[in-house]
């Protein structure tokens, strides 16, 4: 208990490992489980059922497992899951979902100062949201999708793996993975291709998505021909991308006919 600041409160019923770090003025509500190895800064409040895995980081004054902002929310706790060693930085707020899948976090995501995750929320592993990037409620973001300052998510939009969304940008429906989107509101850009290089992907697995990209995105014919010569010997990612295209319920962003052959 030498780890707990004596200024914290901490609520009956809560369950903290041993090794927890709780700053000064920190709230921890009777809900909450603090898996091994997390530390909680200065009045940074974790409430609802709230289950957090183990060595996750949260900076001062992080709001965690509030309620969702919907009308009809009567203030009962709701459920939310966070994995392993992710860092949640200054004035991050993830609303809990009101049913009974929980908001969900996975491991090893950053996310930066300001930054807003609502309620009934998917994100998987290894993601970057920026300062003051902001989910509406049920958005899903794939492993290893990048969010730059500013962006704002319109509910149930999902991000593809890989993706990555320029600064500033307002996406209204689904990017797909592996693909660069910026702009109000957002347009594909082109293959995310620095982020794959950086990520690993072979010389082979990029030429193989920019094939794929030019005839899904840029090629003639309607959207069922694009798909088919998509699929043409197509690999594991450009496979993940098609499935991808077709699984979508808001629609996939895409690129203005005029500004095709730029696009590329």
């Amino acid at each position: 208990m030498s780890r707990i600041h004596p200024t914290a409160v901490i609520a009956a019923g809560a369950q903290i490992a041993p090794d927890v770090e709780i700053g000064a003025y920190a709230v921890i509500g009777p809900q909450v489980r603090l898996a091994a190895g997390n530390i909680v800064g200065p009045h940074v409040v974790i409430e609802g059922a709230t289950d957090i895995g183990p060595g996750n980081r949260f900076l001062q004054f992080c709001a965690i497992g509030a309620g969702p902002q919907v009308d009809g929310w009567a203030g009962e706790a709701g459920a939310l899951a966070i994995g392993s060693d992710n860092v949640f930085r200054e004035f991050v707020t993830v609303h809990a979902s009101p049913g009974r899948a929980p908001t969900r976090v996975g491991s090893r995501c950053l996310i930066m100062t300001g930054a807003h995750v609502a309620h009934d929320c998917v994100l998987g592993d290894d993601i970057r949201m920026a300062n003051a990037a902001t989910l509406g409620g049920h958005v899903e973001i794939a492993d290893h999708a990048q969010l730059s300052g500013l962006v704002a998510i319109h509910q149930h939009t999902r991000i593809g793996t890989h993706a990555f969304v320029a600064g500033g940008s307002i996406v209204t429906q689904d990017a797909p993975p592996f693909c660069l989107v910026q702009g109000d509101r957002a347009r594909l850009a082109g293959l995310n291709a620095v982020g794959l290089k950086r990520a690993g992907f072979s010389l082979g697995e990029i030429t193989e998505l920019r094939r794929a990209y030019r005839i899904l995105f840029l090629g003639d014919g309607d959207r069922e021909d694009r798909l088919a010569a998509a699929r043409l010997g197509a690999g594991l990612h450009t496979l993940a991308l098609i499935e991808f295209l077709e699984s979508s319920g808001r629609g996939c962003i895409s690129t203005p006919r005029s500004r095709l052959r730029v696009a590329a």
